[in-house]
């Protein structure tokens, strides 16, 4: 299938549609519409890591923006329950009877439901997320033996027959989604209807995952269902090693001191959080790979307890890692869209195909031009991580502040004329930004091309007239069914600061 395809089986809703009425010849020729790319379902898989705990904390402070359909614990080659009839020891597991890190996150969203739904009306019910926990495939690395409650759970949504694309994140092994799609094939695989079944799964799910955690992906998954569009979302900014990567001006978002007082102070969320030096572990007994939670210690000292210090101690405090939220960053309702092709790019980073699979996309092989002309490592990512973290910040002051006129909303940005575009080269395109601000603080809007996203393999002259237009001409050497990406970006000055966009898609006819 070509990968287009996959894009187009998200489908776009047209809402209006117009023409540019001006009379200038070049721009009468140029049409506009307004669409609206339909919100994915999604269910979550994760396994016990502590950035999966912070994962899951975050993403529940998105719950009104996602649509959630599941959260099911998993396995992978890091965590495993263990099974004493078959002799498998635990590996990284919790200790018995203590609640797990999707059990620990939802138990502090329920405390704080109260306040989110002052702030937005969509935020669903602790009783409703909490209905949707599941226990999946976990006995061991790559366990997908038998149906299990988050397997059934996955099979279900994907045998429905609600329209629309299920984003199926692995924050751990993707051996729960495989079992899923086993018991699928195993049920239909010799029956009449195997072909229809096939391809409404295949066009139906999209997985996401951060690296391959377990063998599934190889043994079984790409095997039995080539079809099944896959992305590898895993980025630098959002994990382990994000300092190796975030921008000079975002550091301070990492620090101890902005963690303290934007996270880990803001309770019961934010304190939840793991961060540095906590005094936390996720797991029962001595994990050696587990020495986050320990203080004051330097790596030989560490060492010498006996732990495998694979990155140095950073100070007590400080960001340690959000690794998996890359899988639901790229479906956030922040106007970027990158849910509906994984070549847009967003908060979750942007994908490139990967040349010996048609079907599977990464971020490993994307590169964003910075404005002084180099390719900064994950740039396709941390070029997003201040408004990223100050969009996260205010949502957890959402979660202590009942009272709506205290905390800080974002802006809304809408193009008067349209978010899709056609016209010829040669062609003048208008855009007049609207902003609105739900607090009435003051906005500063950009309008700026993403070069990367497109694929017009040039640049646009984008200015802004006195009159608070955006005008450029279609290049002359664009050639026909090119695209220029061009993103709307408001930002508020309210505290913390807040970010929302449009993406502007331009096609050349």
């Amino acid at each position: 299938m070509n990968p287009t395809h996959h894009s187009l089986k998200l489908g776009l809703l047209t809402l209006s549609i117009g023409g540019c009425l001006l009379a200038n010849s070049a721009m009468a020729n140029v049409q506009y519409q307004t669409v609206n790319t339909p919100e994915p379902r999604t269910i979550i898989t994760t396994d016990p890591e502590l950035d999966d705990l912070n994962s899951m904390l975050r993403v529940l402070l998105y719950s009104n923006e996602i649509h959630i359909s599941g959260l099911v614990l998993s396995s992978s080659r890091y965590h495993f329950s263990g099974d004493k009839a078959q002799g498998i020891e635990p590996h990284r597991w919790y200790a018995p009877n203590s609640p797990s890190h999707i059990e620990m996150a939802l138990d502090a969203y329920s405390q704080v439901y109260h306040n989110l739904k002052q702030h937005d009306k969509n935020y669903p019910s602790p009783q409703s997320l909490t209905a949707l926990y599941r226990i999946g495939n976990i006995k061991n690395v790559g366990d997908m033996e038998e149906d299990t409650p988050g397997s059934d759970l996955i099979k279900q949504v994907l045998l429905d027959d609600q329209k629309g694309p299920v984003f199926l994140q692995a924050w751990g092994g993707l051996n729960t989604i495989a079992r899923a799609l086993a018991s699928i094939q195993q049920q239909y695989g010799k029956s009449a209807d195997w072909p229809a079944i096939y391809k409404k799964v295949s066009e139906k799910a999209i997985i996401t995952s951060f690296g391959l955690q377990d063998a599934t992906y190889d043994n079984y998954l790409k095997p039995n269902w080539p079809d099944i569009q896959t992305r590898e979302v895993s980025t630098n900014i959002w994990g382990y090693f994000a300092r190796k990567t975030v921008l000079s001006e975002d550091k301070i978002y990492l620090s101890k001191d902005w963690t303290q007082t934007h996270v880990s102070n803001i309770k019961p969320m934010g304190a939840e959080y793991r961060v540095w030096g906590d005094g936390k572990q996720m797991a029962e007994g001595f994990d050696k790979e587990d020495y986050f939670g320990l203080s004051n210690l330097s790596k030989e000292q560490l060492e010498a307890k006996g732990y495998m210090v694979w990155m140095p101690p950073q100070e007590q405090g400080s960001f340690v890692s959000e690794g998996d939220s890359s899988n639901f960053a790229l479906l956030i309702n922040n106007g970027l869209e990158s849910w509906a092709d994984p070549r847009w790019g967003g908060w979750g980073g942007r994908q490139s195909i990967v040349a010996a699979d048609k079907n599977h996309w990464s971020n490993a092989t994307s590169k964003d031009k910075a404005p002084d002309g180099s390719y900064p490592n994950d740039y396709p990512a941390s070029r997003w991580w201040g408004d990223i973290q100050r969009d996260f910040a205010a949502r957890l002051q959402w979660s202590v502040t009942s009272n709506y006129q205290e905390a800080n909303h974002a802006p809304s940005v809408k193009v008067k004329e349209g978010n899709r575009v056609t016209g010829a080269a040669g062609d003048a395109v208008i855009l007049t930004p609207i902003t609105t601000d739900p607090d009435s603080n003051s906005v500063t809007t950009t309008l700026w091309q993403y070069p990367e996203a497109g694929t017009y393999n040039g640049l646009i002259a984008l200015a802004k007239t006195e009159s608070g237009q955006w005008r450029f001409t279609i290049p002359n050497n664009a050639k026909h069914g090119d695209t220029i990406h061009i993103i709307a970006q408001a930002k508020d000055d309210g505290s913390p600061a807040m970010t929302h966009y449009q993406r502007i898609i331009v096609t050349v006819n």
